[in-house]
């Protein structure tokens, strides 16, 4: 623990920078994963033969080793934080779009007649009914691609693109655990905080009576 504390004080200034580069990484990736697989996943509960066909051809995706994927990203994109964030919102697609699908289409059909019956239209039948009873479902999927995309941003390293996959890479070469434990610790932390913060929001957006029912 002292070689730890001491190599961490040593290195200070790199650590909160390559953290700082980390947090870019996957805030970035899946803010554009879900400005992208909600709106698809709502579109495909009104295209049900089409929705099948979708989420199979994204859900391909995962099946690509995730060095493989950053690596295919170089000859068409070169190396850097723009590859990066490409490959890890692929990567992050899949879950978000799959649970908007489910969550959205799970939706007691009788709750939407009564929106169509007093008068709402499609847009606020979607916005009133339909996201405030999907919501637990959708932001399981972000909870989901949040730690994944914590932990996959580790590689982006292999193609220049920052994060503390440079820190955690040194010490592999170096053989050193301390120098090892320096870039993963701050990676496990990075997850419980953010899949904190994001409970908490889905907390906070859940209605006061419906609480105790939220996970």
């Amino acid at each position: 623990m002292r070689h730890l504390w001491s190599t961490v004080q040593a290195d200070w200034s790199i650590l909160l920078q390559k953290i700082q580069e980390h947090i870019y990484l996957s805030v970035v990736s899946v803010l554009l994963a879900c400005l992208i697989a909600v709106p698809i996943g709502i579109y495909l509960t009104t295209r049900k033969r089409l929705a099948n066909t979708v989420i199979t051809a994204v859900s391909v995706i995962q099946t690509i080793p995730s060095l493989a994927l950053f690596g295919f990203m170089i000859p068409l994109l070169g190396i850097g934080t723009r590859p990066a964030v490409i490959a890890l919102t692929l990567y992050a697609l899949f879950p978000i779009l799959q649970n908007t699908y489910v969550g959205i289409s799970g939706v007691n059909p009788a709750l939407i007649e009564a929106g169509k019956g007093v008068g709402m239209t499609r847009w606020q039948i979607l916005r009133l009914v339909q996201l405030p009873i999907a919501r637990s479902v959708i932001m399981a999927g972000v909870r989901l691609v949040a730690v994944q995309t914590i932990s996959m941003a580790t590689i982006a390293t292999y193609i220049a693109a920052g994060g503390l996959g440079d820190i955690i890479t040194r010490g592999i070469s170096m053989i050193n655990t301390a120098v090892i434990l320096e870039g993963a610790i701050p990676v496990s932390l990075l997850v419980i905080v953010v899949n904190l913060l994001l409970l908490g929001l889905n907390r906070a957006l859940t209605p006061k009576g419906l609480r105790k029912s939220t996970k």
